[in-house]
C-alpha cells in the first residue's frame, strides 16, 4: 500500500468524518426501514431530505434559533408524511408515484426559495452560529441520536407487540386487519414516522454539516438509503452498519488528496462502494409481502 495512502487510513478526522457522513443517510434508511415494514414504500427520501434542510436553514438563518430550525425541520417531515400518508394509504394511490412527485416539487422549492429569499440558484448563505448544532466533545449530537435511533427501532421492530402488529401489516394485510389492527393508522403513522427521519437527515446537513443550503444538498442520499434498507435485510441495526461503511468511503473520498487518484473516480468511491455492496446482497434478501400494495377492505 502506498504510504501517504496508509497515513490518511491512521487519520482521526478520517473516522469522525465516517460517524458524521453516516448520518444523513442512515436517519432516512432507519425511517424508511420501518415505513416498508408496514408496507408502504416512500422513494421520496431524496425530497424529503432537500425538505427538511431547506425548512431548517431557512428558519435558522432569519431566526438565528437553534430550537426553531430544528422544529422547521421536523414539521417538514410530518407535513410531508401526512401527505404521503393521506394519498398513498387512506386513498389507494401510487406509492411511487406520490415519491416522484415528492422528489419534484423538493427540488423546485428549493432552487425558488434560493432566488427568492438570497438571489441565488446554488447555495445560501451560512446559517448564524446560534441556530447551528453544537459538537459534544467533538461528536455530533446527530451521531448519537442515529445510533439509538437504530437500536431502538431494532428493539421496537423484534422485540415488541407494536413491532409484531407492524410486521404483520406488511405480511398481511388482510390477516392483520381480521385480527383487529387497523392497517390504514398502522400504515399512515409509519409513514410519518419515516418521513421524520428522512427530514432529520436534511436538518443535519443543514444545520450541522453544511451550516447551509444548496441546491443539490442531498446528493443522492435518498436513493442511497433505499439501496440501504434492501441489502440490510430491513434491519435498523444492519442499517446502522451499512451507513458507517458508506460514511468511511465518502469520508475517505474527501480525505484524498487530489492528484494521489483521479477526481472522478475519487468521488464516485462511495456510490461505488455502495453499489458494489449491495449487489452482493439483493438476491438473499426478501421484502414484505404486501409492500407497494394499497390495501382496501372488501
Amino acid at each position: 500500500m502506498d504510504t501517504s495512502m496508509l497515513f490518511i487510513l491512521l487519520q482521526a478526522p478520517l473516522y469522525l468524518g465516517t460517524l458524521r457522513l453516516m448520518v444523513p443517510i442512515t436517519l432516512p434508511a432507519i425511517g424508511e426501514i420501518i415505513t416498508e415494514r408496514s408496507g408502504v414504500v416512500n422513494i421520496g427520501l431524496e425530497g424529503i431530505i432537500m425538505l427538511g434542510a431547506l425548512a431548517s436553514v431557512y428558519v435558522g438563518y432569519f431566526t438565528g434559533s437553534l430550537l426553531l430550525a430544528l422544529l422547521a425541520g421536523i414539521l417538514a417531515g410530518v407535513c410531508v408524511g401526512i401527505l404521503h400518508g393521506i394519498i398513498s394509504v387512506y386513498l389507494g394511490g401510487d406509492q411511487i408515484i406520490v415519491g416522484v412527485g415528492v422528489n419534484v416539487f423538493a427540488y423546485g422549492l428549493g432552487v425558488i426559495t434560493l432566488y427568492l429569499s438570497w438571489g441565488t440558484f446554488a447555495n445560501s448563505p451560512l446559517i448564524p452560529d446560534s441556530a447551528r448544532v453544537p459538537d459534544l466533545h467533538g461528536i455530533s449530537p446527530f451521531v448519537v441520536l442515529t445510533f439509538m435511533s437504530g437500536v431502538t427501532a431494532w428493539y421496537l421492530l423484534e422485540r415488541t407487540s407494536i413491532g409484531l402488529r407492524l410486521k404483520a401489516v406488511g405480511e398481511n394485510p388482510k390477516a392483520a386487519d381480521a385480527a383487529g389492527i387497523n392497517v390504514f393508522r398502522t400504515r399512515f403513522v409509519a409513514t410519518v414516522i419515516g418521513a421524520v427521519f428522512a427530514a432529520l437527515g436534511g436538518t443535519f446537513l443543514g444545520l450541522d454539516w453544511l451550516a447551509s443550503y444548496t441546491r443539490d444538498i442531498s446528493a443522492g442520499r435518498g436513493f442511497i438509503a433505499l439501496a440501504m434498507v434492501v441489502f440490510s435485510k430491513w434491519n435498523p441495526i444492519l442499517a446502522i452498519l451499512s451507513g458507517l461503511l458508506f460514511g468511511f468511503f465518502f469520508a475517505l473520498s474527501l480525505t484524498i488528496p487530489s492528484g494521489i487518484i483521479p477526481d472522478q473516480l475519487v468521488w464516485s468511491l462511495p456510490y461505488a462502494a455502495t453499489l458494489l455492496v449491495a449487489a452482493g446482497f439483493f438476491t438473499k434478501t426478501r421484502a414484505p409481502a404486501a409492500i407497494g400494495k394499497p390495501y382496501r377492505r372488501e
